[in-house]
């Protein structure tokens, strides 16, 4: 059923929205037999700060890590006894960029992402992560607001 260049992706940054989106993702790959692939990406801005702040690239990778595994964490809990994901991927950079990037290198993907529920002004003003994603990816994107 399932081609083997096709995985489901959630994109994954520990807050309950995405905890929630790793679920579904998660009964939709397990409905399709797809693989689920978990993605995580150390935001840039905080990246920047620790480069300005002259903190040692060891110490940088570390906290990016860090930010990883409490990310995975919290989706495979949410994941747990659905599926077992197949993959984790960590990036580095501004999420939406580095979301789109994934997904144009991964042509079989359909992304899972959660919606922060921000104001109505921010959202217009600055663009939510899943906004972007959605306006700027040419594959399959699933945004789960609760």
């Amino acid at each position: 059923m399932a081609n083997g260049n096709q995985s489901i992706v959630v994109a994954c940054d520990g807050s309950e929205h995405s905890s929630h989106a790793a679920k579904m993702a998660a009964e939709f790959a397990k409905a399709t037999s797809q693989p689920l692939k978990l993605l995580a990406v150390f935001p840039g801005t905080k990246l920047e700060r620790l480069i300005v702040s002259g903190i040692p690239q060891s110490d940088i990778d570390e906290q990016a890590s860090e930010y990883g595994r409490k990310a995975f964490d919290a989706a495979k809990q949410a994941v747990s006894g659905i599926v077992e994901p197949a993959e984790e991927v960590l990036l580095k950079g501004d999420p939406a960029k580095e979301i789109v990037e994934y997904l144009d290198e991964h042509p079989g993907s359909h992304m899972f992402l959660g919606r922060r529920g921000d104001s109505t002004l921010r959202s217009l003003t600055l663009g939510s992560v899943s906004e972007k994603v959605v306006r700027h990816s040419h594959r399959p994107v699933t945004v789960v607001s609760e």
